[in-house]
């Protein structure tokens, strides 16, 4: 964890490089906030991140059972679920998702949040991919809490509500810029990241600028 953190960019990397070894599938995360509530912070696409939203907002849901318990969830299947899930199972068929896999982020008995794995298809995940999906996940709760200890009295929670507002305004960004140019929203996105990225920016600061004054972000559109 180097000087000048991001937050936010870490966890977009580790949604987009899991959802990248598992095929026909995408990623969502959520991490916890001060209070205990789970929050929305990144996904691989804005169709997971909308099911994640969604899974926050409601009391039911994989990654709700796997932050409360501590334990993954895997090979749920969607089209079965609505008993588990009454409220989240219904939503997440209707878009096309089948299957379901959660895996807390943890290290020993502390969890702060949840990764959410979902299939486009019925099948299920082998103890081999489950095994490094957890390692994944609990990497990145390793590295989370490992940044709070090395931040001398820096928590975690503060560094958080911080992300949790850059997040909201990451949101209004992608739908400006993707109404500024006619584009889906996941290519606004990636063309938020790109034109950070290029400039060594942070992804909060390109955003802050894109909804209060798109004309400091020269050559966004060719980024």
């Amino acid at each position: 964890m180097v000087a000048e953190f991001d937050l936010i960019e870490f966890l977009q990397m580790l949604a987009d490089r899991t959802a990248g070894l598992l095929s026909a599938s995408t990623v969502g995360l959520l991490l916890a906030d001060p209070k205990g509530q789970l929050r929305f912070m990144a996904a691989s696409d804005e169709a997971t991140g909308l099911i994640e939203l969604f899974q926050t907002q409601g009391s039911d849901g994989p990654c709700l059972d796997a932050f409360r318990t501590g334990r993954p969830v895997v090979n749920a299947d969607l089209r079965t679920a609505a008993p588990q899930w009454p409220r989240f199972a219904p939503v997440a068929a209707s878009v096309g998702f089948r299957s379901i896999h959660a895996f807390p982020l943890r290290l020993r008995r502390e969890v702060i949040g949840a990764m959410g794995v979902f299939g486009t298809d019925s099948g299920d995940l082998g103890d081999a991919d489950v095994q490094i999906v957890q390692a994944l996940a609990d990497v990145a709760a390793i590295g989370l809490l490992q940044h709070r200890t090395i931040s001398h009295g820096v928590a975690l929670t503060e560094q958080l509500q911080g992300a949790l507002n850059s997040r909201v305004v990451i949101e209004q960004a992608k739908g400006a810029v993707a109404q500024a140019h006619g584009i889906s929203v996941d290519a606004a996105f990636v063309m938020l990241r790109a034109y950070a990225r290029s400039r060594n920016q942070r992804l909060g600061d390109v955003a802050h600028l894109a909804v209060t004054d798109f004309g400091r972000l020269p050559g966004l559109a060719a980024s």
